[in-house]
């Protein structure tokens, strides 16, 4: 799930901490700050190995980064493409022995190449918007069904909102039964805990870690379930006379849900703190109670010692060099 996380929150102190942002992967977490990604897996024996990856500055991401709406699209293409990249490490290295990593070697991030960094971007976000077109395409053919009981614009849009929701929940459901998915939702409730705790300023142990919440404003699953609510809200403006028809404007109209959807999370975010309108991104917690499950204290440990890792790393990369050293 994209992380969407980068930029300073305001809703924090005045010295505005930077909002990191992370996700869970394969038997571990990663985490993202302005300047370095980091990842923390747990090998088959136990020992804790590191993932760095800097990011690369790509000039027409960052422009589009500071267009209202657009900069949501621009912000997945990033994420999908730094996501899969320590997803697809974390995969490779969590189950290889340790007395096989001479004849398995990783390839170091320095190293990385333009085409691979495009590469596992167009691999995310082509697996991103194939997931949005069966939520799109499906609800639609099954809200048509409904239309001798249910006619009339604004009745289809909302029975096809409720199948997209339905169809959404079940799918989540349903992978979470599943051993490596439940352990992926554990890492990504480890993830949270940290971040709150961090947010909250207290110090970064396991015990203190447990006591915070698993959920989070602004998560990648609440943006999930933006885009079905945003969606009803846009479709309700775009009319249509056949199926086909109206199944071409959803298609289309998936850039810009996606980029408004964007700015709701960002929106809810920013006013969690204010009593009457923190409600607003409650349906997004609620969704995070499927996404995340409680995690166990080991992976608690390696979700903070990423974290840890990264902190390090942005404080290393901010400090100044000094040319007068010998």
């Amino acid at each position: 799930m994209p992380y969407f996380r980068h930029g300073w929150d305001d809703t924090m102190t005045e010295s505005k901490k930077m909002a990191y942002g992370g996700q869970a992967i394969v038997e571990g977490v990663m985490f993202a700050g302005k300047t370095t990604t980091v990842s923390a897996i747990r090998r088959n024996n136990g020992e804790i190995e590191y993932y760095e990856v800097k990011k690369k500055s790509i000039p027409i991401l960052r422009s589009l980064k500071k267009i209202f709406i657009i900069r949501g699209i621009a912000g997945l293409i990033e994420a999908s493409s730094v996501g899969m990249k320590h997803l697809n490490y974390a995969s490779d290295r969590y189950d290889v022995n340790p007395e096989d990593d001479e004849t398995a070697p990783v390839e170091k991030a320095s190293s990385s190449k333009w085409g691979m960094i495009l590469g596992t971007a167009v691999v995310g976000v082509t697996s991103f918007l194939f997931g949005n077109f069966i939520f799109t395409v499906l609800p639609a053919v099954a809200a048509g069904g409904f239309t001798p009981i249910f006619p009339g614009h604004v009745a289809q849009n909302l029975l096809e909102g409720f199948f997209k929701l339905i169809l959404l929940f079940l799918y989540i459901y349903l992978i979470s039964l599943t051993p490596m998915v439940k352990r992926l939702f554990q890492y990504h409730g480890a993830e949270h805990k940290v971040i709150n705790t961090y947010e909250a300023g207290v110090p970064l142990t396991v015990q203190n870690v447990q006591r915070h919440s698993r959920l989070h404003y602004r998560c990648g699953s609440s943006f999930i379930l933006f885009t079905v609510i945003v969606g009803v809200l846009i479709y309700l403006m775009v009319p249509f006379d056949s199926l086909a028809e109206r199944i071409v404007h959803r298609l289309a109209l998936i850039p810009v849900v996606l980029g408004v959807s964007y700015e709701v999370l960002q929106g809810t975010n920013k006013v969690r703190n204010i009593p009457v309108l923190k409600w607003l991104g409650l349906p997004g917690l609620g969704l995070q109670l499927l996404t995340t499950k409680p995690p166990k204290n080991d992976q608690v440990e390696v979700a903070i010692l990423s974290f840890e890792k990264l902190l390090a790393e942005e404080k290393h990369s901010a400090e100044p060099i000094d040319h007068n050293a010998v």
